[in-house]
């Protein structure tokens, strides 16, 4: 996979989750939040789950190897269970311009687990665009906000914690990134779409009307679900940090759809966020990183062509399609060329 391609995919996964925002804010009145988010998920996991099947013409194995399960899990207990649970605690006990605020941790908290814990390479020029993508967001959720109401610490360590804990899952999901990303995307739309019902359902909420539970999962499917698909994509080519510096831009789309399509009210805060996030975007953009590099023997399965990380025999009838997908191993190899922190890429500096 080329990296303008992978970018398309975040970009993609972005543009998807944030256009879900005004569309889900429009089922808020006689939704609660928290089932909101459940049926959301739960057409996401439905959705993707069914696809598969279709495309798969029944029931496949999930291509994961058994060490690739634990980060799996990790991610879907991470990110599907404990960071909604912690939300909806911080909600209860905070504003929603801070929370708002708060939520915009995520891509930090992405990048410096990424960079700090996994070990992913990052310049200067990266990180100088991921302040200004950072930046942007905040104030966009400062102009989308208005009116801060009484937040307590509490409250405000349960949004942060649910930060963490979807920063978390972005950074295990990546070394689950080169396997399906259909069965990773919809297994974790079914267990975050559970969860969440199960707590709403527990907070005393009732199930709305069936048309209403179809708009809420079709919002899903797009908004989660296949955002989610083009996200573990992207997460194959180009790393947690730089995937989720591209994903950050979400906010910015979910405005620009509520102002055209919904006619919202702009500002000049609207204008400044847009250009800090337009030159963040343009430094990730316009990165080049080369340099003499060694990769390790490494085992894996994905989707691939036989490129120059791709000099394998193949031990089985092979028609000579491409891409096509199986076990392989990488050789040791030395070369210099541009490259991202992508799945063959994962060296130290």
């Amino acid at each position: 996979m080329t990296g303008r391609t992978s970018i398309l995919a975040a970009v993609g996964a972005a543009l998807l989750f944030g256009a879900s925002t005004p569309f889900a804010k429009q089922l808020t009145g006689d939704v609660s939040p928290v089932l909101l988010a459940g049926l959301m998920y739960l057409g996401s996991g439905i959705g993707l789950w069914t696809a598969r099947i279709v495309r798969n013409r029944g029931f496949a194995a999930s291509g994961l190897a058994e060490k690739e399960w634990p980060w799996l899990l990790g991610a879907i207990a991470s990110g599907g269970v404990l960071g909604p649970l912690l939300l909806m605690m911080g909600l209860t006990h905070t504003s929603a311009a801070d929370a708002s605020l708060l939520l915009n941790l995520e891509a930090v908290l992405t990048a410096l687990l990424a960079w700090v814990v996994f070990r992913e390479n990052a310049d200067r020029r990266i990180v100088l665009g991921m302040m200004f993508i950072v930046a942007g967001g905040l104030l966009l959720a400062w102009w989308q906000q208005s009116g801060a109401g009484q937040s307590s610490a509490l409250g405000s360590f349960a949004v942060a914690g649910a930060c963490l804990c979807w920063a978390v899952d972005n950074n295990l999901t990546r070394k689950v990134s080169a396997s399906d990303a259909m069965f990773i995307a919809g297994t974790k739309g079914l267990v975050a779409g559970i969860t969440n019902l199960v707590l709403a359902l527990t907070l005393g909420a009732a199930l709305p009307a069936w048309p209403r539970m179809v708009e809420a999962m079709s919002v899903g499917l797009a908004g989660y679900g296949i955002s989610l698909v083009l996200f573990v994509v992207a997460l194959r080519g180009l790393g947690s940090a730089r995937t989720g510096a591209y994903f950050s831009t979400a906010p910015f789309i979910g405005a620009v759809i509520a102002i055209v399509g919904f006619h919202e009210p702009t500002s000049l805060m609207f204008w400044l966020a847009a250009m800090l996030m337009g030159a963040g975007v343009w430094l990730h953009l316009t990165e080049r990183h080369e340099h003499t590099h060694m990769h390790e023997p490494l085992e894996h399965t994905h989707r691939h062509a036989h490129d120059e990380h791709h000099q394998h025999q193949h031990d089985f009838p092979w028609d000579g399609s491409e891409p096509h997908a199986h076990p392989h191993r990488h050789a040791p190899v030395t070369h210099r060329h541009a490259h991202f922190p992508d799945v063959h890429h994962q060296h130290s500096h």
